[in-house]
């Protein structure tokens, strides 16, 4: 998926654009009003911030919603219920208010492409990892064996991250940012408490390692028949 990000604040932007792109999104960064109308394209969403440094991001809504149906989130440290209101009568899908989580902002682009593409989003299979494990993205449930597997939303999201991509090390900070999010400034020894608990509920389905210093592992247990 294409994403045109619309932000002219740098580190929020390169906060953005790294988590969309661990997700596998596909990011175009732009920084100004002008810079986004100019784009070519295509792309399939449009995360739109309203304080831009050449003009009102209101004006952008407008002016691209008036172009065509693409999807836009509105991002902005704008809390006032007036904005929200006005983005929304101009066209946006959605409005996300800063600070806010990159896996925030991930569910809100995926709820809005299936409101969009509402064929997509019926009978989608769970994945599966190995013979036993199956993961309902869409519903977020966890069967194990067929069995569902009760998991607190923390623990659904650290194991819907790790399973993202089996087998690589992921460093500490990069779970951090994409299961709690970027301003997260508490101990991240709830990241341990997380991991134990998945151990203790999926033992002998998925191991997950411990790389002293930098982070976690997760490999997919296999059978010992298939082995």
């Amino acid at each position: 998926m294409h994403v045109l990000l619309v932000e002219d604040d740098e580190p929020v932007a390169e906060s953005l654009r790294r988590g969309l792109k661990r997700y596998g999104f596909a990011v175009d960064w732009v920084s100004t009003g002008a810079a986004a109308l100019a784009h070519p394209g295509p792309y399939d969403v449009v995360l739109l911030d309203l304080g831009l440094p050449d003009t009102d991001g209101l004006d952008v809504c407008k002016a691209l919603r008036e172009r065509g149906s693409v999807p836009i989130i509105v991002i902005s440290a704008r809390s006032d219920e007036t904005d929200r209101v006005v983005g929304l009568e101009l066209g946006a899908d959605d409005y996300v208010s800063k600070p806010f989580g990159v896996r925030e902002v991930i569910a809100r682009i995926r709820a809005v492409m299936r409101r969009v593409q509402p064929r997509t989003a019926a009978g989608a299979p769970a994945d599966r990892y190995g013979a036993r494990l199956s993961i309902d993205r869409k519903a977020a449930r966890v069967h194990v064996d067929g069995a569902e597997i009760a998991l607190a939303p923390k623990e659904y999201d650290l194991l819907a991250f790790l399973t993202e991509e089996p087998g690589a090390l992921m460093s500490r900070e990069q779970i951090m940012e994409a299961v709690w999010d970027a301003n997260w400034f508490g101990p991240t020894k709830t990241l341990d408490v997380h991991v134990a608990a998945l151990r203790r509920k999926l033992a002998g389905v998925v191991a997950i390692a411990a790389v002293r210093g930098v982070g976690f592992r997760l490999e997919i247990v296999e059978d010992a028949e298939s082995a």
